[in-house]
């Protein structure tokens, strides 16, 4: 079983972006999060990736939710010396998805995806180097956070799509 704590995780999450640019990842990943979104349609949404996996809305009120506390740390790395990043129990948050307004989730994840964008545009390699610590994974610079959370992207955007197969 992966577990965050063990670095499996991490490597894993990491491995989906591989090289690629993880800012630019991000813009594309939402877009594609949004076209899947829209081709799936209620119907599809209402499907889960496998048996006992999500569906395709709560994935969307996970994407949504992951954006909102990533957004969060990385406000909080870039304004704080030493920080120390709060986990979440992302089973806990998700105990509320089963009736989530898929719409509502979709555009808050872009929203705040746009958002957070034109914050990371904006970023120097010194900003990408300031080091926080992950309780469960230890230190991590900033650009760990942001790749991380790019790869976190790909790995839900996976399940999307095997929702149209």
């Amino acid at each position: 079983m992966t577990t965050v704590a063990d670095g499996s995780y991490r490597e894993r999450i990491l491995g989906l972006l591989g090289e690629r640019n993880p800012v630019e990842s991000l813009r594309a990943s939402a877009e594609r999060i949004e076209a899947t979104a829209g081709r799936l349609g209620a119907a599809g949404l209402a499907r889960s990736y496998g048996p006992g996996k999500w569906t395709g809305r709560q994935i969307l009120a996970h994407l949504a939710d992951a954006e909102v506390g990533v957004a969060f740390r990385i406000r909080q790395i870039l304004s704080e010396e030493n920080h120390r990043i709060q986990p979440f129990d992302e089973s806990a948050w998700a105990r509320r998805y089963a009736d989530v307004d898929v719409e509502t989730a979709l555009a808050s994840f872009l929203a705040l995806r746009r958002w957070n964008l034109a914050l990371l545009r904006g970023l120097s390699p010194a900003d990408l180097d300031r080091e926080a610590f992950h309780p469960e994974r230890g230190p991590e610079t900033l650009g760990t956070v942001i790749r991380m959370l790019a790869g976190h992207d790909l790995n839900h955007l996976a399940q999307l799509e095997r929702l149209s197969a």
